[in-house]
């Protein structure tokens, strides 16, 4: 049986052949069509349509040969792939699950941080360290050096932890390890759906050292944010949240909206592949990553102009950091601080679609959970 990713994958090729083997039945038709008998349609006329026709099948083809590729194909890595590459010693496989996970089953050869990865590199507030020699020592524990490739590899269907590992190839890409930080697309299911067997035996790798060279650019400020909104820089803003988040509906800070001069609301599943849910018959993401969808939602933008992406708290934004990579935009960057630092800053940022917090509300839900749990029947005590 195929693994999705390998259905992903050859799906555009199925459709290019369905297509010509339509076309080619479409002319054949045509053709048949034609009265080339005696006192029909002259010889001249007669090359014009098979001429006609015969132009619309080649332009037909060309578009299909011409179907979206990545611009940076190496940052998206196969499970076969990791599984040739596992065991040298200037590769390492990390597992973004937090430990308990690591410790059930992972990809032979794959360290661990010892939590999630967005923990482990951020601090307590969801922010990239200020100290830079955290992440040098951090790194170089569990074998990466500076001449390392990194891949990262989440999970999809348990613990949603794709994020995680679109967060750690933002930062590494921030400390500067260029053309050597990897995601798996489509994680740990992508590896399992290819019939690959997972380990419970845990790898250490040798310590290396690890320098951190920062490539600033790739991080966005909340003053260089402001100076977007204030129309006073030039640069393509996306909001990478839900769309009642970004509409108001949805409020996680003290107000809801959107930053102003927002180029476009380009929520991060949305741009992952898609597949009906049985139960429900609604589209859900896949965790794979195609470039005919992904490029589709970024058409209209300009891949010369700095570009910056933003969420509530500055991951799930770097998908969108990670597709603009993979696509060849020239200057990508993360609003790290993002949405619960702008949201929760009424005297200092503005805010499009302004929506605030119904506190009145949310104290009347709070009495409500309160009455319900001491309604509910409670538990005796064991014995």
């Amino acid at each position: 049986m195929k693994s999705k990713s390998q259905l992903f994958s050859s799906a555009a090729n199925g459709r290019a052949t369905k297509t010509k083997e339509v076309n080619s039945r479409i002319i054949n038709l045509l053709i048949n069509q034609l009265n080339f008998q005696k006192g029909g349609i002259t010889a001249m006329a007669k090359r014009l349509v098979l001429f006609f026709i015969v132009s619309i099948f080649m332009l037909t083809i060309t578009g299909m040969s011409h179907a979206a590729q990545w611009a940076n194909p190496g940052l998206l890595v196969t499970p076969e792939t990791v599984k040739a590459n596992a065991e040298k010693p200037d590769w390492v496989i990390v597992d973004c699950r937090d430990i308990k996970y690591y410790a059930k089953g992972h990809i032979p050869e794959s360290v661990s941080f010892g939590k999630e990865c967005k923990k482990a590199l951020r601090d307590p507030s969801a922010r990239v360290f200020k100290d830079i020699s955290k992440y040098e020592k951090l790194l170089g524990k569990i074998g990466i050096g500076n001449d390392t490739h990194v891949v990262f590899y989440g999970e999809h269907k348990v613990t949603d932890t794709f994020k995680d590992a679109h967060v750690s190839f933002w930062l590494m890409e921030y400390l500067g390890h260029d053309n050597k930080v990897h995601v798996l697309n489509g994680g740990i299911d992508a590896w399992e759906k290819a019939g690959h067997k997972l380990t419970n035996t845990p790898t250490i790798k040798p310590e290396k050292t690890f320098k951190a060279t920062v490539v600033k650019n790739r991080y966005s400020s909340t003053e260089e944010v402001l100076q977007i909104a204030k129309g006073t820089k030039n640069v393509q803003l996306i909001d990478a949240r839900s769309k009642k988040e970004y509409e108001g509906e949805d409020i996680r800070a003290l107000r809801g909206g959107y930053i102003p001069k927002t180029t476009a609301n380009i929520p991060h599943t949305d741009t992952m592949d898609q597949m009906k849910d049985p139960k429900t018959g609604k589209d859900v993401d896949t965790g794979y990553l195609s470039p005919d969808r992904v490029a589709g939602f970024y058409k209209n933008f300009d891949k010369n102009k700095r570009t910056v992406a933003y969420c509530q708290t500055g991951t799930r934004s770097t998908l969108t950091y990670l597709e603009l990579r993979l696509l060849g935009f020239k200057d990508p960057a993360n609003y790290d601080d993002s949405w619960i630092v702008w949201g929760n800053n009424p005297a200092k940022y503005p805010v499009a679609n302004e929506q605030w917090i119904n506190f009145e509300r949310l104290k009347k839900v709070e009495e409500e959970t309160k009455q319900l749990k001491e309604s509910m029947p409670k538990k005796e005590e064991a014995k």
